[in-house]
């Protein structure tokens, strides 16, 4: 099937196309057209159905073509294939969905800072806000993107977020519902097509998220890593990265006033260094203290003319006059808002920077029993990076409402499609030829599990930063973890040396000795499950908890 084709067809239709609307003219349409209120600072208030306020994995699929099908890990239960049959069905529900629109609106943007490998994306839908989402998120198209190696390969996003598939036409075909019908919602992706779907699917994230899987997809068989993190720069020209998952404080930690913000969450790695793949920040808005978290809320929270501002919040409980409650979680604990970097009162105009001289993995373990901070070394950031521990945080993902201790490969596994080893291959090269100091942040629980303990103070984690990127924890002694196999320094400018060694801070020793073998004990089971016939080096091997 010519998909390129028919889509030039409905871009040629009779219907009305706004062609790369202005972001005025965009929030104009956004409230007008009833998906968007201002609030009282005159960010956009948007709201989405019940199914749509936070990812839906078991919706979300790559076509396994002949062509890519080898580079995939299928494996992967994040990995679920369609048909390209089924592909074509959902293609062609689209385009004529489309093509009915009184109108509809078409970006022409790109993925990426570095316009060596800039991706051209034009994003297709017949939302107004969902525009302007993609006017926050993705990049204005560079003058010289006929350099890009993708020029000649420029990818297609069609998103109909309100509209559902046909239950009974996808039946067998789609994921089958308590109903015996088929689910009415699919974001699936072909990757030898250059083309992707969101259908049904009105979470902003699902947009964004598909994108950075294209881009996960394609830039390691061109010697780049695509990288889930947050990266900043020092005055001195030093990069740090962020690697954790969502909800483990990316957004917040790398928004620092001392130092400027390269990108808030998906970047590439290649031979010339770091380089942001969006144009803004997707931040969590649950509980968010703008004495604690001063640049992500003057953001969102910043008075302008609605028309002038397009900051765009998702999901939250907004009173009559405008006025937002983040406290308030009854709609989701995934509440969210998108913005331009620019919002920021410290950012990398360029949003590139040299090869990064730090790197912090950040995870938040509802156990209690990982310490506030961990030096790895070669290995033992390998082993970390390729297990991607964490805890699943309520409201990232839509049924989920407690956490739970999950391992997510590379901190990012469901956007992480090919085979494990071209992402290991790639980070073991680029750490031979940089050096880089890496950490261990845990941005979870002290003093006792989830229910039990506290959650780690954001002030204490910033001082705990603070000392990994100015060299202060190269100047002091460690000690040595067994059961984990980690370094724990014995003392951290700003930290009250008591926390650092996680036990101390349990009222019952022999409690938290059950529990950090416990979670040891999970480590070991997941490593063989997902890893036990891979040629994983033994030398990494042998740094995972419970070996």
């Amino acid at each position: 099937m010519n998909f390129k084709a028919r889509i030039d067809d409905m871009l040629s239709s009779d219907s009305k196309i706004n062609y790369n609307m202005s972001r005025e003219l965009l929030i104009h349409n956004a409230v007008t057209l009833g998906k968007a209120l201002p609030t009282a600072k005159g960010a956009l208030a948007t709201w989405t159905p019940v199914d749509s306020t936070g990812r839906s994995p078991k919706d979300t699929y790559i076509v396994k073509n002949e062509q890519s099908a080898h580079k995939i890990d299928w494996n992967s239960p994040n990995n679920r294939p369609m048909d390209p049959e089924t592909f074509r069905m959902i293609f062609e529900d689209a385009v004529e969905m489309m093509k009915n629109k009184h109108s509809f609106y078409v970006n022409d943007r790109v993925l990426g800072a570095d316009p060596s490998y800039a991706l051209p994306v034009k994003t297709i839908t017949d939302k107004a806000f969902t525009s302007v989402f993609v006017d926050n998120m993705f990049r204005p198209v560079p003058e010289n993107i006929e350099k890009s190696i993708f020029y000649n390969k420029p990818f297609t996003l069609i998103a109909l977020p309100y509209d559902k598939l046909d239950k009974k036409k996808y039946k067998g075909r789609l994921r089958t519902m308590p109903d015996g019908n088929a689910s009415n919602i699919a974001i699936a992706v072909d990757f030898d097509n250059a083309i992707g779907i969101v259908y049904g699917s009105a979470y902003l994230g699902s947009c964004k998220k598909m994108l950075f899987t294209v881009m996960n997809f394609y830039l390691p068989d061109h010697g780049i890593l695509p990288l889930h993190c947050s990266a900043n720069e020092g005055k001195d020209g030093s990069v740090a990265l962020f690697l954790g998952l969502s909800g483990t404080g990316k957004t917040t930690l790398s928004a620092d006033p001392e130092r400027a913000l390269i990108g808030d969450d998906e970047h590439g790695w290649s031979d010339d260094g770091i380089a942001n793949f969006e144009y803004g920040c997707y931040a969590k808005l649950i509980n968010l203290k703008q004495e604690k978290e001063p640049e992500v809320y003057n953001a969102v929270f910043h008075e302008a003319d609605h028309l002038e501002h397009g900051a765009l919040i998702e999901n939250c409980m907004m009173y009559p006059d405008g006025h937002i409650d983040l406290d308030d979680d009854r709609l989701t604990p995934n509440s969210r808002a998108s913005y331009p970097l620019r919002f920021l009162s410290n950012v990398k105009e360029n949003s590139m920077g040299t090869h990064p001289s730090t790197i912090i993995f950040l995870t938040a373990d509802a156990n209690g029993v990982l310490p506030p901070v961990s030096k790895l070394d070669r290995n033992q950031a390998m082993l970390w990076f390729l297990m991607g521990y964490t805890s699943k945080l309520a409201g990232t993902e839509t049924g989920v409402k407690e956490p739970s201790s999950t391992f997510s490969r590379f901190f990012g596994e469901p956007f992480m499609p090919r085979n494990p080893n071209d992402y290991i291959d790639l980070l073991g090269k680029k750490m031979e030829q940089h050096g880089v100091e890496i950490y261990l942040v845990n941005t979870g629980w002290s003093g006792g599990p989830y229910g039990v303990g506290e959650r780690m103070d954001i002030n204490i984690t910033r001082s705990i930063i603070k000392a990994c990127l100015d060299g202060s924890l190269e100047k002091v002694n460690y000690h040595y973890d067994p059961l984990f196999h980690l370094n724990i320094p014995e003392t951290c400018p700003g930290v009250d040396s008591h926390i650092l060694n996680p036990v101390n801070t349990w009222s019952n020793r022999k409690q938290f000795k059950y529990r950090a073998e416990k979670l040891a004990e999970d480590f070991s089971h997941h490593f063989d499950a997902a890893y036990g016939l891979r040629n994983i080096p033994e030398e990494v091997k042998s740094q995972c908890p419970g070996k």
